[in-house]
């Protein structure tokens, strides 16, 4: 009868582990990593210039420093660069959304997202996607990965 009940619980004690061996866990939970659709661009300085740029950066972020100092080359007489640095501004990054960092938004004066970048971003990139967002038709048109996100496109 031992015996019996030895076989018995070796048999279900088998079965157990090889369910728990099959099992696979689920991938794990990832962000979304989206960027707003519109900007209030009274949140931003120089609401009246056409464009606006804005770096949703963090100071704890070394990427976010080159991408700010490529964002700060587009600055002129119509296109506003903001840096949106996380904690000081806080309450931007919540009020869009913003959970990646660094994340360039680019506006038109009505506060219409026009094209992003999420992550780092090359200054040729970054500059050649800003000037076919201000004018269509500018920049040659590649299957590159980090190609911006372009309103029409």
């Amino acid at each position: 009868m031992k015996f019996v009940a030895v076989v018995v619980v070796v048999a279900v004690a088998a079965v157990l582990a090889r369910f728990l061996q099959s099992r696979k866990p689920q991938a794990p939970t990832q962000p979304k990593m989206e960027v707003p659709a519109q900007v209030d661009r009274r949140d931003f300085a120089q609401p009246e210039v056409e464009w606006l740029v804005a770096v949703f950066s963090s100071a704890t972020c070394s990427t976010c420093i080159d991408v700010v100092a490529k964002a700060q080359a587009l600055a002129t007489a119509q296109v506003a660069v903001v840096n949106v640095e996380y904690p000081e501004h806080k309450d931007l990054h919540d009020r869009y959304g913003i959970d990646a960092v660094p994340t360039v938004v680019v506006a038109d004066v009505d506060g219409v997202v026009r094209g992003s970048f999420i992550g780092p971003v090359s200054a040729t990139d970054l500059w050649a996607g800003v000037a076919e967002m201000r004018q269509p038709g500018s920049r040659v048109v590649s299957d590159c990965a980090t190609s911006p996100v372009v309103e029409g496109d």
